[in-house]
């Protein structure tokens, strides 16, 4: 919350940061909580999975009755306590990753399972079915216990290592009761399962959201509350790239001044509460504008990258400061191509059908870093979904190549989210950059409508993991697209939670008429108070100013982070 004199905020270590994360992939919440886990920062993450069947330690396989690949599901072993519970949509999903007030041990846990309990029953009271209850002897919450008609309406399975709890409760909503028949719920054949629907009870999962939040405040010795929720509402045709098909788009500020936004753009800025944006003829502020300078070292780097065929992000994303970084002697190689399987909401990267993969490309690139004389390579690239791989090799290639011939140059990469897949991921981080950054673009609430392709709680994940692999970690966060300051500073929070080392935030800049509008031009003050905001919550160095981008100021950035 901004104060009157324009400062922000900073969330104190005792807040509960709640998030809504829509239908989150069972591996990515699982790498997600373990980053939460292994911080101070207190997170209630609310969500929904793809059919999964979850067992225990305890658990027994046995009681999965079906082969889940015929149904569509996955199996997962975890570190909870109890048997097998199976997740699916229409059930509400809950992850507290908190610090646990006590000594730990077996008492602190039954006390947390029995604050769960609680948080549950309150809940289901506050939406109209009053009457749940504990159960002496089965861990969850039940309706009308111990009778002929007994049944139970939400499942409970937690750990806590190091008084920092893991996993949590599932509260069935409108779940089509079918999964319940296809495993032995909890290990306990002989005791019914009902949901909120089931019970006649009409609510829809955001307003069971609502209300956990709610009462989620203060639950757990918590100071304070926020909360960010990704889009609740879209449909899967709006999630279609932004410029394919359409053609370039005009430049931002075209002379027709009868052009009209595309239709799918104006429909998913409204699906996240943005009304348009500044019209495309307004002038940039002062602080906005760039000269361009193409002094003899960015004309020496420009003839480097066309004698080798190489592509750079500078060029293709139209970044405001080749100018500054080229003549600087740096600049940050887009390997797999220069054509985009997605096409984000405010990025000028070509959105064609790619081509087949350069193998000659990653030698070229240390040919350019050697002939270039760089003490800091930045490696990107273009998302490549159609790769099984997701491009991932690319890298690995890169990074060796670089180091075999140049072994003192610092490699960092930008990469994207290889959808989220571990193998991918782990050829990549075994690489071992000296940098690995992904970005997360933008707050909860716009990823949908900024970055279709890509997911709020996937980024997360992905940095997670990399923090986890003992890499320093990177992101970016580019504001005046329709988010609050307030938002920035959730967005924070969580990176935070999660050990990010480096954040980079600036202002957007639209590339074309297809692309998404600008919202507001954030000031100078602005960007000082969110890495000052940032840096408060523990966030190593953020590299925040209008024209701020992913790689700017890169090396400085990572010796910053490691002093």
């Amino acid at each position: 919350m901004a104060a009157t004199d324009g400062t922000l905020a900073v969330p104190d270590e005792s807040a509960l940061h709640v998030r809504w994360l829509g239908r989150v992939n069972y591996d990515e919440a699982w790498e997600l909580q373990r980053g939460l886990m292994r911080g101070d920062r207190n997170h209630l993450l609310l969500l929904e999975h793809d059919p999964v069947f979850t067992v225990g330690r305890s658990g027994d396989h046995a009681n999965v009755l079906v082969d889940p690949l015929a149904v569509g599901a996955t199996v997962r072993d975890v570190d909870r306590g109890g048997d097998v519970t199976v997740h699916a949509p229409g059930q509400l999903v809950g992850y507290p990753v908190i610090t646990v007030p006590g000594r730990g041990g077996l008492s602190g846990t039954a006390d947390f399972v029995a604050s769960l309990e609680q948080l549950l029953i309150d809940t289901l009271g506050d939406l109209g079915l009053p009457g749940a209850q504990r159960y002496p002897g089965f861990t969850g919450v039940w309706l009308d216990p111990g009778t002929p008609h007994e049944r139970k309406i939400a499942a409970i399975g937690v750990r806590i290592k190091r008084n920092r709890s893991l996993h949590g409760f599932a509260l069935n909503v409108d779940i089509d009761h079918a999964w319940f028949d296809r495993l032995v719920p909890c290990g306990i054949a002989d005791k019914a399962v009902t949901s909120l629907r089931a019970e006649g009870l009409d609510v829809s999962m955001q307003e069971v959201v609502d209300a956990i939040a709610r009462r989620a405040q203060g639950q757990w010795e918590t100071s304070s509350m926020d909360r960010a929720d990704v889009a609740w509402k879209h449909v899967p045709q709006d999630l279609s790239a932004f410029s394919r098909g359409e053609g370039p788009g005009d430049k931002a500020a075209p002379d027709d001044r009868s052009r009209e936004e595309p239709v799918r753009l104006l429909g998913r800025l409204a699906q996240v509460g943005i009304d348009g944006g500044l019209d495309a003829r307004t002038a940039k502020p002062d602080w906005m504008r760039v000269k361009a300078t193409m002094g003899p070292e960015y004309r020496r780097i420009k003839s480097v990258m066309r004698k080798l065929d190489l592509v750079t992000v500078c060029e293709e994303a139209g970044c405001p400061n080749i100018f500054e970084c080229w003549d600087d002697g740096t600049a940050t190689f887009m390997i797999n191509g220069e054509r985009c399987t997605r096409a984000c909401g405010f990025c000028l990267v070509d959105t064609r059908r790619p081509e087949p993969v350069d193998p000659g490309e990653p030698g070229r690139v240390a040919e350019a870093v050697e002939a270039m004389g760089l003490e800091y390579a930045v490696i990107t690239t273009v998302a490549r979904d159609d790769l099984t791989d997701g491009g991932a090799t690319g890298f690995a290639s890169t990074i060796a190549a670089i180091r075999a011939r140049v072994p003192t140059c610092r490699v960092e990469v930008l990469i994207s989210d290889c959808k989220g897949d571990a193998e991918s991921l782990d050829l990549i981080f075994d690489a071992g950059p000296d940098v690995l950054n992904h970005n997360i673009e933008s707050v909860a609430r716009l990823q949908r409508a900024v970055r279709p392709s890509a997911g709020y709680a996937r980024s997360l994940a992905v940095l997670a993991r990399a923090n986890a692999a003992g890499l320093t970690t990177k992101t970016s966060i580019i504001v005046g697209m329709g988010e609050t300051n307030d938002e920035v500073v959730e967005t924070l929070a969580d990176l935070a939670g999660i050990g990010v080392n480096i954040v980079t935030i600036g202002q957007y800049l639209r590339p074309t008429t297809n692309h998404l509008p600008i919202n507001r031009w954030c000031t100078p003050d602005e960007f000082v108070e969110f890495a000052r905001v940032g840096e408060a919550l523990g966030i190593d160095h953020v590299e925040s100013s209008p024209l701020t981008r992913s790689s700017y100021h890169a090396r400085q950035a990572e010796q910053a982070a490691l002093s």
